[in-house]
């Protein structure tokens, strides 16, 4: 199995080069090899390298900023996913493609399931929707993968700032009205490997029978103030924390440029159903994860 892999070096791809590497090459770019604001050498290097398999783990993952930049995020998430699908059609490849919780507005009050209408509340939810539009209206071959709160401790994500926090105040206030599924890139990645495996020879033939969108993150949900205090609380090096207390606060006590959804949880059943697989539940998730 030929593999591009777009996003190398983030926190998903870092992961993907090593669990796709056993299926077959990978050749594995990013923003410094391959600018994704050009569309005809996006372009020319899917045709040239003719893959059989387009994993897309790129993104403008720059929330807040998103709000002063949407052209460069529509060019990123929006536009780019779309001519990537049309690539993969014309050359018989697969898409798999990853997007967010984001492209809802958390007002639901429960976890939101792929028939629910998305309604995002910033320029990246936007974007990364149009980019789920963009895949769908080439047709082909294609999954993409909406995942929340994506995490590891090889890249800044909220784990490890949390870590550093804890290092250097002795109070932390944590909002406790975001609820997410918090999702270790490892267990992301390796379940796009097994769909791959899955799949086998003809992945375009067997994703177009399966092609859609499906939510894929880790199982349970939680708010940020919980996952923080698991996370402390599995820290490795407990000795080095000098917090003493963490304290519930709310998302309006910090104003951002970008509003984010409150309630996010995603229900991944559907994935389950059609792949058989499953990802552990969080808290189990992030013990393997900090002990890694």
């Amino acid at each position: 199995m030929k593999i591009l892999l777009l996003g190398k070096n983030g926190q998903l791809g870092w992961e993907l080069q090593r669990t796709l590497a056993p299926l077959g090459p990978v050749a594995a770019l990013d923003f410094e090899e391959l600018n994704l604001e050009d569309f005809d050498a996006v372009r020319k290097t899917i045709r040239e390298l003719h893959p059989q398999v387009i994993v897309n783990a790129s993104a403008y993952t720059a929330v807040d900023r998103a709000e002063s930049e949407p052209e460069k995020a529509y060019a990123i998430n929006g536009k780019i996913p779309g001519i990537i699908a049309e690539e993969c059609a014309a050359l018989n490849a697969a898409l798999i493609h990853y997007s967010t919780d984001y492209v809802f507005d958390g007002t639901k009050g429960t976890t939101y399931t792929e028939e629910d209408i998305p309604n995002p509340l910033s320029i990246y939810g936007r974007s990364k929707l149009a980019g789920e539009q963009a895949i769908q209206s080439a047709g082909g071959a294609y999954l993409v993968l909406r995942t929340s709160w994506v995490y590891s401790l090889r890249r800044d994500s909220f784990v490890t700032k949390v870590l550093s926090w804890a290092r250097g105040q002795e109070i932390l206030r944590v909002v406790d009205d975001q609820i997410g599924n918090p999702t270790w890139a490892r267990m992301l990645a390796q379940a796009t490997a097994l769909v791959c495996a899955q799949a086998g020879s003809d992945i375009s033939g067997r994703l177009t029978e399966r092609r859609g969108v499906y939510h894929l993150a880790g199982n349970g949900f939680a708010s940020r103030l919980e996952w923080a205090r698991l996370i402390l609380e599995l820290d490795p090096k407990r000795g080095e924390q000098i917090v003493k207390e963490i304290l519930p606060s709310l998302t309006s006590d910090y104003p951002t440029p970008a509003q984010r959804p409150l309630f996010s949880a995603l229900n991944c059943d559907r994935f389950l159903s059609t792949f058989h697989i499953n990802l552990p539940d969080w808290e189990e998730a992030l013990r393997l994860a900090m002990a890694a």
